[in-house]
C-alpha cells in the first residue's frame, strides 16, 4: 500500500490560498496555515469597506454640494428640498461633479431650487 498524501486537489487549494497571500510580510506569505488566517481576514475587510466605500463616498459629495451651495447662499438641505419640489432627480455624484467642475450649470439648478422653496413659502 501506498500513502496518500492528498494530492493534487490539496496542493491546489493551498496554492490558491498562498496566492491570494503574496505580497504579505514574512511567512504570512509563505506558511499556509498563518496565510490562511490573513487571507480570511482580508477578504472579510474587502467584502466590509466595499460598503464602507459607498457610504464615504455619498458624504464625500454631500459636503461638496453643501460648499458649493453655501457659496450660492442656500444650505444643502434646503437645496435638495427645492430640486424635489422642481422634479429635478439628478443623484449626488453628479451634483458634486457639477459643483466643481461646472459652476454655471450648478447655479442654475440652485437658481431653480430658490425658486421652488420660494413658490411654496409665499
Amino acid at each position: 500500500m501506498t500513502r496518500a498524501k492528498k494530492g493534487f486537489k490539496a496542493r491546489r487549494r493551498r496554492n490558491k490560498i498562498l496566492e491570494l497571500a503574496s505580497g504579505y510580510r514574512g511567512s504570512r506569505s509563505t506558511r499556509y496555515s498563518t496565510a490562511l488566517q490573513v487571507v480570511r481576514r482580508g477578504l472579510v475587510y474587502a467584502y466590509r469597506d466595499r460598503k464602507v466605500k459607498k457610504r464615504d463616498f455619498r458624504s464625500l459629495w454631500i459636503v461638496r454640494i453643501n460648499a458649493a451651495c453655501r457659496e450660492q447662499g442656500i444650505k444643502y438641505s434646503e437645496f435638495v428640498n427645492g430640486l424635489k419640489k422642481q422634479n429635478i432627480a439628478i443623484d449626488r455624484s453628479v451634483l458634486a461633479n457639477l459643483a466643481a467642475t461646472d459652476t454655471e450649470a450648478f447655479s442654475a439648478l440652485v437658481q431653480q431650487a430658490k425658486s421652488a422653496l420660494a413658490t411654496t413659502t409665499k
